[in-house]
């Protein structure tokens, strides 16, 4: 037979079969099959321990009550002589739940009256000849009933033939256990089954109990599927796993929700700003173009000024276009591979374009020398966005002062201060405080300072400044050393 006849080729599919279907049922009915499975299993070894301990005990009290038996000593004298002379006593003499019969050395053996004779084995004999004390087991009657038996030695009676030397068997039928034995079997098949039964109602209620809430949280998550309305919450009852599961969903849809929030207010914000610019960029132009389509001459100096206004808002574009894509990029993202920089130099080629472009102001600069790990080109933007805000809210003649002490840069102005409810707010997208509005900017500058900080591990912080003076107090902390590392 081929293998793939075989009952076990043909089995192996089956079960395959068997496990796909089952995976395919709910949850909830897999769960009560598999507690009911589980109980019934537990309930037929607890049923099966059960039986065969009664089934001891029932015998253990058989065989002692094969070995306690008690016959009436004359009774036993009359049954030798009888047996010795081929007579018969009267049945009444005899416990009728025994069956008493005599053993001799040669195998005869002679039963009591009214009573079927079991036939003597070996054990028997051998305690008849005196080889062992007693011997105990089962064995058929003549009637094919299965007796169980006990043979002990039988003292020597004065008989007249004191030489003969006999044993006395008692026994009782196996039906006295096999009967209630049945009958357990039977009740604890019943039990059982109920008991299966139950334990498979009792798991499908406990399986809709338990996975109410997996219930609860696949209608939400249904629900964001198909509405995108990400302003549902599960309710939270308890600590245990479903209730953390109901809350990591919950603190999800708020994530993603806030996230949208964000996202929105980035595009409607974008928008705001790139419309200002743009207004004025398409004025500009269409003074030039109807210059030259009506052939009025726009005055050389007005030119100059409108073609200047041109450059500068479309600057102001590229810039805001550049600090877009900057922001567009994951927080987790890095803007370009790190290295290790000094921190000291990156400030100094910062501190050369803030002067070209506060030309009036007085910077002063004490940097000592701090490496670090960060990409050169964003860093140097970040400072250079630093140094361009205290130019920018500067007074003329003004004085900036600029320290780098162990791993601090400190960026001092002097101009009119930021109030201390707007601090939480300066590193915001977009955010410009409303005596900045009519200078020019875009509100992303702080912004992208903080992200690039904070991706080479430091971080940034404004504070008034010290003694009460004039002016903000904006401090860049990065990790770093003083001196640089082995190589470079």
């Amino acid at each position: 037979m081929s293998t793939a006849e075989s009952p076990v080729g043909e089995a192996a599919p089956a079960r395959k079969g068997l496990v796909r279907r089952f995976r395919t049922l709910p949850l909830r009915s897999r769960l009560a099959i598999l507690v009911a499975t589980a109980v019934a299993v537990a309930v037929a070894a607890v049923a099966v321990a059960c039986w065969f301990v009664t089934r001891d005990q029932l015998e253990d009290q058989l065989d002692d009550s094969l070995r306690s038996a008690k016959m009436d000593h004359s009774a036993m004298r009359d049954l030798l002589a009888a047996c010795l002379s081929g007579g018969q006593l009267p049945a009444e003499e005899f416990p009728g739940q025994y069956t008493v019969q005599v053993v001799a050395a040669n195998g005869s053996y002679c039963t009591a009256p009214n009573t079927t004779p079991v036939p003597a084995r070996p054990a028997d004999v051998a305690v008849a000849a005196g080889r062992q004390t007693d011997a105990l087991h089962t064995t058929e009657n003549d009637e094919g009933k299965d007796m169980r038996v006990y043979t002990r030695k039988l003292p020597v009676v004065s008989s007249g033939q004191a030489n003969t030397q006999l044993a006395v068997s008692v026994a009782r039928p196996l039906s006295e256990i096999d009967a209630p034995l049945s009958t357990l079997a039977w009740v604890l098949a019943l039990v059982g089954g109920v008991g299966a039964v139950g334990a498979g109602a009792a798991g499908l209620w406990v399986a809709r109990a338990g996975l109410r809430p997996v219930d609860e949280l696949t209608q939400a998550v249904e629900h964001v599927a198909r509405t995108e309305d990400l302003t549902v919450r599960i309710p939270v009852d308890g600590e245990d796993e479903i209730a953390r599961l109901s809350n990591s969903f919950n603190s999800m849809a708020a994530q993603l929700a806030s996230s949208r929030d964000r996202q929105a207010q980035l595009i409607a914000d974008a928008g705001h700003e790139l419309r200002t610019p743009l207004t004025s960029l398409r004025t500009n132009v269409e003074l030039l173009a109807r210059s030259d389509e009506t052939g009025r001459v726009i005055p050389p100096d007005d030119r100059k000024a409108l073609m200047a206004s041109v450059k500068a808002q479309m600057t102001e574009l590229a810039a805001l276009i550049g600090d877009l894509q900057e922001l567009a990029r994951p927080d987790a993202a890095q803007p370009g591979p790190l290295q290790v920089v000094a921190l000291h130099d990156i400030t100094r080629t910062a501190l050369q374009r803030a002067r070209l472009r506060g030309p009036e102001l007085t910077i002063t600069d004490e940097l000592a020398p701090w490496y670090v790990r960060a990409e050169p080109a964003a860093l140097e933007r970040a400072i250079v966005n630093v140094l361009d805000n205290a130019v920018k809210f500067s007074p003329p003649r003004a004085t900036i002062d600029v320290r780098l002490h162990r791993g601090e840069l400190t960026v001092r102005d002097r101009g009119p201060g930021i109030p201390a409810e707007e601090l939480p707010h300066v590193f915001e997208r977009f955010w410009r405080s409303p005596s900045a509005r009519q200078l020019p900017g875009s509100g992303l500058g702080l912004s992208i300072v903080a992200r690039t900080v904070q991706q080479a591990g430091g971080e940034i912080t404004l504070r008034p400044a010290p003694d009460d003076g004039p002016g903000t107090v904006a401090a860049i902390r990065l990790p770093g050393a003083p001196t640089p590392p082995p190589g470079m």
